[in-house]
């Protein structure tokens, strides 16, 4: 596997504990990532031996949510939806909601400059987050972003140890020499310290934490979408994350005195954080810089997480040729469904190496 922590290090901090608890036993699900085809500027096609994710095709799980004009459905079954790969209609063989499924979140803060005042409102309404949705097999990280990447909590399920490191986090708008690198403990010489690491914050969290964990899988990100010398792409960022079948939910929040008034597409990244949710499976809540938006953003990520179906299929093009298929979900007329768009076969399924 290609040394990606290496390759960052002129420009991150980023402590790689997730080893250890990466190598629980657990099945590893089916990707079910959306689309590769991405309008944002990328790079070259990654190696064959970057590819996060070996996946059995021999069962493919997709992770959803529905909506009509009410709000979220419940009480669906097989009957009520008929999947789609490629075109072509597939057999569902199991169909459940899963409430209960292990989850593991990965919390993704903003702490360059523009957030300063509400950085506060993040990790109060951050906090209560955590403390509300884990339940006892569930499992959370913290990551800062600002001209560095830190991880500040590696995996816990303990709510208090997540809420320690939150407040702990801090506005860093330029680069600092104090400190060990990693774990928030100072940060790696960076060839630009006004930056705003955003797209390698998240390529790292899919690829170097996600990617070898099992069952549901989110990204969340308080940012104002401002972002400025990454070494990854919104291309390859999004990429990450789908292949490491992680939802990324984006709630933009700024001070809207840095930014002269709100937040809208416009202005910052909130386009391209558009983008990364959308093709993630995932969405954006804009909050501006309001608390109690900000607290119904949390509270609007738990409640699809409560109202999420599983679908399995095994696939009739049986063939892992390491392409992207396109998967597509309809639970009839007036409703909505989130979810990702495809997944990825990849060549020698079964668990990553």
């Amino acid at each position: 596997m290609r040394p990606v922590f290496l390759r960052l290090i002129p420009a991150l901090t980023f402590a790689l504990l997730a080893c250890a608890p990466g190598l629980r036993a657990q099945e590893a699900p089916s990707p079910d990532g959306p689309p590769p085809a991405s309008t944002a500027p990328g790079q070259q096609e990654r190696d064959p031996d970057t590819q996060t994710l070996k996946v059995n095709v021999n069962l493919v799980d997709v992770y959803f949510s529905v909506r009509d004009k009410s709000g979220f459905i419940t009480g669906l079954h097989q009957q009520d939806c008929g999947l789609w790969e490629d075109g072509q209609q597939q057999t569902i063989k199991n169909f459940t909601q899963e409430k209960n499924l292990p989850l593991t979140i990965g919390i993704l803060l903003d702490t360059s400059g523009s957030q300063k005042n509400v950085l506060p409102l993040e990790q109060d309404s951050g906090a209560r987050f955590l403390s509300e949705v884990l339940k006892p097999k569930d499992e959370a990280f913290l990551i800062s972003f600002d001209v560095n990447v830190d991880l500040l909590a590696d995996y816990t399920n303990s709510a208090r140890e997540l809420k320690r490191a939150i407040d702990k986090a801090t506005i860093n708008a330029a680069s600092s020499s104090a400190g060990v690198p990693g774990i928030g403990g100072g940060p790696f010489p960076t060839s630009n310290p006004r930056g705003t690491l955003l797209y390698d914050a998240v390529y790292l969290a899919a690829h170097d934490k996600l990617r070898i964990e099992a069952g549901r899988k989110i990204l969340v990100l308080l940012t104002d979408g401002g972002e400025n010398g990454s070494q990854e792409t919104l291309k390859t960022a999004t990429e990450a994350a789908q292949k490491a079948n992680a939802i990324v939910y984006v709630i933009l929040i700024a001070d809207r005195g840095f930014y002269g008034g709100g937040i809208t597409l416009g202005s910052t990244g909130a386009r391209e954080m558009e983008q990364l949710a959308q093709d993630t499976g995932g969405r954006v809540i804009n909050v501006g810089n309001n608390g109690k938006k900000l607290e119904e953003a949390f509270d609007q990520i738990q409640d699809e997480l409560r109202t999420q179906y599983l679908v399995s299929y095994t696939p009739k093009n049986k063939v892992a040729d390491g392409k992207f298929r396109k998967t597509n979900i309809d639970c009839g007329k007036g409703t909505n469904v989130q979810a990702r768009k495809g997944y990825y076969a990849i060549v020698g399924g079964g668990d990553d190496e």
